[in-house]
């Protein structure tokens, strides 16, 4: 929903929208450290691709050009760099220790010695041109496992998904070191060419004969858990609308049409099931939303992105899949921040670097503290922002108003990334995802995030405006009510955010489990929001991408603290800024027109003493997004008293019909576009799991009851009795009249084919006599039924009677022969 004012001194549109989010933030939690720097103009990959900003239209010509006699914008000094704080040696000292995954010293374990180099094919049908040397496939295999823990996998082990996928026969040894490296080797191949679909066979080319079962185990997992042949590629698309085996495994209800839930029913629709996506707004995209702006000639135009805008890290990123895949360019958010005080001046280069010491050893501390005093934080948390005082406090830091203000910054910033207060965070384990952050540069997609989920949402099922009221489950599948329908199916996905379920919109029938409800309680769901503003030209300087301003309220740190400078990206002159923390909240209920206002004294603030003029804007949107229906905030954090333990839990599934996607599910990524795309994948191969064990079980089942029945067919081939249908074995124990008999009834029909299907009863040798003496079957059905009151049941409802005279018949033929 938006609201446009127009004020009577300007030409400015004000919007108050109520959709958007930004789930991607720079989400590693402290935005300091890097672990490389760069001064070069905008980075664009894939640069022969144009600007989009709307479906099939014309990109709009860069804007941006200042009118004659403006000044330029400030130059920059200092360069904001993503810090990681632990596991910085990860990645090199696993290579080095992937040496011991060999079960022999030389390089022969799974690969053959014909291997093509991947790197220099351009597909996968080019023939082997040469021999690789022992140290050139050392060197190839140790690459491929830094491409395979770049995309998630652990190191020497296999993850909690391969193992219950039984990949390899036995955990550990030989086998498991074999299929890891096979696992590598195809998971590389594929994204050395992610636009062709990754037969079998060409996986097979280059590995061993003798490793074909680990490579049709590597190959499978891999496919069935989306970890290649995924995305929007033409030759991906065109294989995947084939199911894979033809077989109806059975139907799907997707609730919400965002990145999960978008992923998954692809996916699930793959994998060979029934889909279809309820989606509550207008739109598919959930809290990824991209705006298009213009400015009253519709000349000037540009791109916003209120939701999900930050490709955080490139490297292993499946979005970065489908941005190559669709040939897309990409703009590297580049380092340099410089930071303005209130009255506009810009902040000592000294005075910042000590500052930024200073907060990233505040968090050496907190972190040094809880690794000592880890199981008594356990259980009793406490907040992250009282931590930091604390120390802060203790060795005086930032005490100078200055130094307080920069470290406000921070804090901002820091609030920003966990979209909450410092007072709601976990000290024990607000930053539990570090260990598992994307690498690589984080980026921009020009012409909006929007892009990826129109291709995303190409040909899937998805029905608008359908919100979800109420979803019932049991042993006969489920009914889902939404938008006045209802619609079954055999299992639901629920990929709604966090905020829904907390605010109970959504009714479980039976309720879940409290196991579930608790996690739901303890997660925290935080709130981010943005104010997108076009003007008619860029007067801030196209050399940065981001600049930050201070305020002397620590209360209102957060306030429009950062600004994104899209006109790189967005096809005209647009700025967004964030407003993050206690002040986030307190946005929300600010008018949309109070807020450009204070972005724009913000600004003159900053650019007027240097003579830049600020023009009046040609449109801004200010986002609402705890206040959206549909999301109730941003995205998640970890809440005090709550762990990563809680995400995992809530991604649990119930009763093996309703199962749980969305970034508030992933432990290794959460609060990130690719956390909630890798999610949708996951519970796509779990839903596939649990039907195929149930499908195994069905069989085993039937194939129990068909032995048992070959085993009595085999005894009533020579019966004692045999007249019309009915066939009769006696106890072989006694001859007595009143001595036990069981019999057989035969029955067909139309529905059964060609196929009898068989009924028993228990009856007496004297009641055999009295059928027999009957004629036709129908009478004799009718003697069964009303004068003996014998009930005729399936093989399995025999009573333990007419087992013991099935034993006995038996053992009596044996003993015979």
């Amino acid at each position: 929903m938006e609201t446009t004012v127009s004020p009577p001194e300007s030409t400015t549109n004000v919007s108050a929208n109520v959709d958007p989010l930004e789930i991607s933030a720079v989400n590693n939690h402290t935005d300091d450290t890097n672990n490389h720097t760069t001064t070069d103009a905008a980075v664009s990959y894939f640069p022969s691709d144009p600007m989009e900003t709307e479906p099939n239209s014309e990109p709009p010509e860069p804007q941006g050009q200042p009118p004659p006699g403006s000044q330029p914008g400030p130059s920059p000094q200092k360069k904001r760099r993503r810090r990681r704080k632990i596991f910085t040696d990860m990645i090199s000292t696993s290579a080095s220790r992937l040496r011991v995954l060999r079960p022999h010293p030389k390089p022969t374990a799974a690969y053959s010695h014909s291997e093509t180099d991947l790197n220099d094919s351009p597909s996968y049908h080019q023939p082997h041109r040469k021999r690789k040397s022992p140290p050139d496939l050392d060197k190839e295999v140790d690459i491929e496992a830094l491409i395979a823990i770049s995309v998630g996998f652990p190191v020497d082990s296999l993850t909690e998904e391969e193992i219950e996928a039984n990949v390899v026969s036995q955990i550990g040894g030989v086998e498991q070191a074999n299929y890891i490296i096979v696992r590598n080797h195809i998971l590389a191949r594929w994204r050395s060419n992610v636009s062709l679909w990754l037969t079998k066979d060409h996986a097979l080319e280059s590995i061993r004969a003798e490793h074909k079962n680990l490579v049709n185990s590597a190959y499978n997992f891999l496919l069935h858990h989306g970890y290649i042949n995924f995305g929007v590629a033409p030759a991906i698309k065109e294989m995947k609308a084939r199911p894979m085996d033809g077989m109806p495994k059975g139907s799907v209800i997707v609730i919400g049409a965002g990145l999960s839930g978008l992923v998954a029913a692809r996916q699930l629709v793959f994998l060979g099931f029934k889909v279809v996506v309820l989606e509550g707004r207008a739109r598919p995209g959930g809290r990824v939303r991209t705006k298009k702006m213009s400015g009253g000639d519709s000349k000037t135009l540009a791109a916003a992105d209120l939701g999900g805008s930050v490709l955080t890290g490139i490297n292993g990123n499946p979005l970065g899949v489908l941005v190559r895949q669709l040939g897309f360019p990409l703009h590297k958010v580049r380092d340099i921040c410089p930071l303005y005080l209130p009255n506009g001046r810009m902040v000592n280069s000294d005075i910042d670097s000590k500052v930024e010491v200073s907060f990233n050893e505040l968090l050496d501390k907190v972190c040094k503290l809880r690794q000592g005093i880890m199981e008594e934080v356990k259980s009793v948390d406490v907040s992250l922002g009282t931590a930091l005082e604390a120390f802060r406090f203790v060795y005086k830091v930032a005490e100078d108003p200055l130094e307080r203000m920069l470290l406000d910054w921070h804090l901002a910033n820091l609030e920003y990334a966990n979209a909450t207060l410092m007072s709601n965070l976990s000290m024990a384990f607000w930053d539990q995802d570090d260990p598992y952050e994307m690498g690589g540069d984080h980026c921009f997609i020009p012409g909006g995030n929007e892009r990826l989920v129109r291709a995303l949402a190409e040909d899937l099922p998805i029905f608008s405006d359908r919100p979800v009221e109420r979803v019932k489950y049991g042993s006969d599948g489920v009914l889902v009510h939404a938008g006045g329908q209802e619609y079954r199916g055999d299992m639901v996905l629920c990929t709604v955010p966090l905020g829904v379920l907390k605010r109970g919109v959504i009714q479980f029938v039976p309720e879940l489990p409290q196991r579930k409800k608790d996690a739901i309680e303890r997660l925290g769901f935080g709130l981010l929001n943005k104010v997108a503003i076009l003007f008619p030209y860029d007067f801030w300087g196209g050399e940065i991408d981001t600049f930050g301003h201070l305020t002397e309220d620590p209360n209102m740190r957060g306030e429009f603290f950062l600004f994104y400078s899209y006109s790189s990206v967005a096809g005209g002159p647009l700025l967004v800024a964030l407003v993050a923390g206690e002040a986030a909240l307190k946005f929300e209920n600010m008018s949309p027109m109070d807020s450009v206002s204070r972005v724009l004294e913000i600004l003159k603030g900053i650019f007027s003493p240097k003579g830049i003029a600020v023009p009046d804007p040609l449109q801004a949107v200010c986002t609402r997004w705890g206040q959206d229906q549909f999301s109730y905030g941003s995205y998640s954090y970890v809440a005090i008293g709550a762990s990563g333990d809680d995400y995992d839990i809530l991604a649990e599934s119930v009763a093996d019909r309703v199962f749980f996607a969305g970034e508030a599910t992933n432990k290794q990524y959460p609060a990130t576009m690719h956390g909630a795309f890798l999610s949708g994948m996951r519970e796509a191969a779990h839903i596939m799991r649990v039907v195929k064990r149930k499908s195994l079980a069905l069989a085993e089942k039937m194939n129990n009851l068909n032995q048992e029945n070959s085993d009595l067919d085999i005894l009533f081939e020579t019966p004692d009795l045999s007249f019309g249908k009915f066939s009769v074995l006696y106890d072989p124990r006694s001859a007595d009249l009143e001595s036990n008999a069981l019999l057989r009834v035969a029955f067909q029909g139309e529905k059964l084919n060609s196929d009898f299907l068989y009924l028993y009863g228990l009856v007496q040798r004297k009641q055999v006599i009295e059928l027999n003496k009957v004629e036709e079957d129908l009478n004799r059905i009718k003697m069964l039924n009303c004068d003996f009151q014998v009930r005729l049941v399936g093989r399995k409802d025999l009573c333990n009677s007419v087992e013991s005279i099935i034993t006995c018949i038996k053992s009596g033929r044996l003993s015979s022969t």
